[in-house]
């Protein structure tokens, strides 16, 4: 796996925190040329220096995925300091909790704004390099890209819509030998869920789920790396992923009930 990505260059979005930064630095270790986007420059530059001084190398780029600029402009990073691109990650996401009742519509443009449209941004401008180093593409969307997930409309909205553009993107590149791969995290610790926003669009600021319980990102990371290397198309992670993908095809009420049951139980739960 590490021979895979050694001296290839990985872009990767959302990199200050969370499974972004597990990916810079896991890629790093394997010998990759990462270039890390995120809006917090203080972060990205801490991370840059910690990558090179432990041997490895790194650049990074100030970027706001819903500002088409700042997309075109990390890209251009990674051309202008490696050379190329041959793996761009699309990371960068928020989430939200809510019932669609309550929700005010700006939320749904947010989160519209980041994961989907932050994704459409930066494999136009990758698209070129990535078709010429015939590398891989990839998207970290989520179960809730899969099957809707209640209480987390815009999220789920916006997997979704990223994972079609995704597909099409892989099919329109069928004769072009690009890869593409739409990776399915469980629930994971990282601090999208401390951001995931409310009806009003303020911040939750806590999570209602057991930290213990949950992959780390340390764990996405890897697995992510995995994918890439093997060059697959979907990588689902947990027991849980693999299961609503597989029953979905036969009893999808069956998964509307368990989600329902599943986040109803949740503490705080709109449901209740």
């Amino acid at each position: 796996m590490s021979k895979k990505l050694n001296g290839k260059t990985v872009v990767i979005t959302g990199a200050s925190s969370g499974i972004g930064e597990a990916m810079a630095r896991e890629y790093a270790a394997m010998g990759a040329k990462v270039v890390l986007g995120a809006r917090q420059a203080d972060k990205l530059e801490a991370l840059t220096a910690q990558i090179k001084a432990n041997g490895g190398e790194a650049a990074w780029c100030a970027t706001d995925v819903t500002k088409v600029e700042d997309c075109q402009r990390l890209i251009q990073t990674a051309v202008d300091t490696f050379g190329g691109i041959d793996v761009l990650i699309c990371n960068a996401g928020i989430s939200m909790r809510a019932l669609f009742d309550d929700l005010d519509l700006s939320v749904l443009h947010r989160l519209m704004d980041v994961n989907f449209w932050g994704t459409v941004y930066c494999t136009k401008f990758a698209l070129p390099y990535l078709q010429k180093s015939k590398g891989s593409l990839v998207g970290i969307s989520s179960v809730a890209g899969i099957h809707g997930l209640p209480g987390r409309t815009g999220y789920s909205a916006s997997k979704f819509a990223m994972t079609g553009f995704l597909e099409t993107v892989r099919i329109e590149n069928l004769k072009k030998g690009l890869h593409v791969m739409v990776a399915c995290p469980g629930f994971t610790a990282s601090n999208v869920r401390f951001s995931a926003l409310t009806a009003d669009g303020s911040q939750q600021g806590s999570t209602p789920r057991k930290e213990e319980k949950m992959m780390t990102p340390e764990q996405v990371a890897h697995i992510v790396a995995r994918g890439i290397a093997r060059r697959k198309r979907l990588c689902l992670m947990e027991a849980e992923g693999r299961a609503t993908h597989f029953v979905k095809k036969f009893a999808p009420g069956l998964v509307d009930k368990l989600f329902y049951w599943v986040m109803s139980k949740e503490p705080d739960s709109p449901f209740k």
